[in-house]
């Protein structure tokens, strides 16, 4: 039996990174945050990756043109909020450059976190949040790595199918595990 045929390395720039990123599936996930004045920021995010165990830590990639990211680099807190299949609206609102993401008949959807009036807003009914005070926040290329350490978490033991972002779109994976 034969090997299967390989496609050879493509030049890289820009477009074949993308083309060939496309590929991997990433879980997706709203990244809130509050500024000084209490107003309330978020985008859609799929560069979220668990940095470390011990002190937990969570590291999110962040657009450099992206309207939140001064909210994001200067709060000394942010949330991130894991999306199930049921929540696609909401991340193509918060993926849109320029939306009123906190306007409007969603805006009700976050909240405080639990035994808590302040802080980044929580998502209600996502498959989990974390709450992470920032700790360290790096350019990178065309984004910014913030990186934050564990405070809070919220999880829902009957979990929905997530969200993933795989070959430029929204789907989902089917039955989340029992």
């Amino acid at each position: 039996m034969s090997a299967p045929a390989r496609r050879p390395a493509a030049p890289l720039d820009q477009d074949t990174f993308r083309e060939a990123m496309s590929h991997l599936a990433t879980a997706v996930s709203i990244v809130t945050t509050t500024d000084d004045h209490g107003r309330r920021w978020g985008f859609t995010a799929g560069s979220v990756v668990s940095v470390s165990l011990g002190p937990p830590l969570l590291l999110v990639g962040v657009d450099n043109r992206s309207s939140c990211l001064n909210a994001l680099t200067g709060s000394r807190e942010f949330a991130v909020n894991v999306l199930g299949e049921r929540h696609r609206h909401l991340a193509t609102l918060f993926a849109r450059h320029g939306a009123a993401r906190f306007d409007g008949a969603d805006a009700h959807a976050f909240g405080p976190w639990p035994g808590s009036q302040d802080g980044p807003p929580l998502l209600a009914g996502t498959n989990a949040a974390y709450r992470c005070t920032t700790v360290n926040s790096v350019p990178a290329g065309d984004h910014h790595l913030v990186i934050g350490q564990l405070t809070g978490l919220v999880t829902h033991e009957r979990a929905e199918p997530p969200l993933v972002w795989y070959r430029r779109a929204f789907v989902t994976t089917g039955d989340p595990q029992q």
